[in-house]
């Protein structure tokens, strides 16, 4: 879900950054300011803060057009594995190499944050643990509590949904 939503509003923010942002580089701020047009019942912040770390590559505090285009082809165009690795990068929030649960329980709450109180099922104070619960159970191979770049790769392309989702948008642009 993450990625579909991350795509859909990227694509909608690339035709806003023009107007908004003349020279071309966005501040995070701004950032927000745009992505929250988008979900306007919940608070986007968070999760915007987070995609613009994803987006921000050089970490220079901005991003610049080409950036954010470079990231947009990523997850239209690119293959599955640089998908893959461009999501893992979302998720692992230090950029230590690997996701803890810690680092996973802020991205979902981040995204339920955004969604608001317009979920279905509505939602429990704990269902975000529980699905940070559900995806250590299935991605922390080795149980050492925490996710890496080679069990998150692998675990992922053997998931059909995932693999599906990661094909929504191959012909949208």
């Amino acid at each position: 879900m993450c990625v579909c939503v991350c795509v859909c509003v990227c694509v909608c923010v690339c035709v806003c950054v023009p107007q908004e942002c003349p020279s071309g580089v966005v501040s995070e701020e701004t950032f927000k300011d745009i992505y929250s047009q988008f979900f306007p019942q919940g608070d986007a912040s968070m999760y915007a803060h987070f995609l613009f770390n994803a987006f921000d590559t050089d970490h220079d505090g901005c991003v610049s057009f080409e950036d954010f285009i470079m990231g947009l082809s990523i997850l239209l165009r690119g293959s599955v594995q640089e998908k893959l690795n461009w999501a893992f990068n979302l998720y692992d929030i230090n950029k230590d190499g690997c996701i803890t649960k810690e680092e996973m329980l802020d991205i979902v709450k981040a995204i339920y944050d955004m969604m608001g109180k317009w979920t279905y099922p509505i939602l429990k104070e704990d269902t975000p643990s529980q699905h940070v619960d559900i995806f250590f159970q299935k991605m922390d191979k080795n149980r050492d509590g925490v996710v890496t770049i080679d069990e998150f790769i692998d675990c992922c392309q053997h998931d059909e949904n995932i693999m599906r989702s990661m094909q929504l948008f191959e012909n949208v642009i």
